[in-house]
């Protein structure tokens, strides 16, 4: 089992409302980036992750996304184990996020 805390779509969408100081990191691939994503998402393919990770501030807050959860907890957990411990996973991924989405 994983130690990436998970984040669920209403609390996500909380921290949204209330303007938390979090990146959401989309790592789903450009075709389905295209159905739509999560207001203030940077789009990062799963596949660039680690030539991604020099730019990227570990001591930032991080909220990785994907279609169900899956591929965005491997860069979850590839991120953990580059020296970042902020790190969360959408819970159910944007499968289960009815919130906003900009196209």
């Amino acid at each position: 089992m994983s130690s990436i805390p998970e984040i669920n779509p209403d609390e996500l969408q909380k921290c949204l409302d209330e303007n938390t100081n979090l990146t959401i990191i989309d790592v789903r691939e450009d075709e389905e980036v295209a159905q739509g994503v999560i207001p203030t998402a940077k789009h990062i393919p799963l596949g660039n992750i680690p030539e991604a990770v020099s730019n990227l501030d570990p001591d930032k807050e991080y909220v990785m996304v994907c279609r169900s959860g899956r591929r965005s907890m491997n860069a979850s957990e590839y991120l953990k184990g580059n020296g970042f411990e902020h790190v969360k996973n959408l819970e159910g991924g944007m499968l289960s996020w009815n919130g906003e989405l900009v196209f």
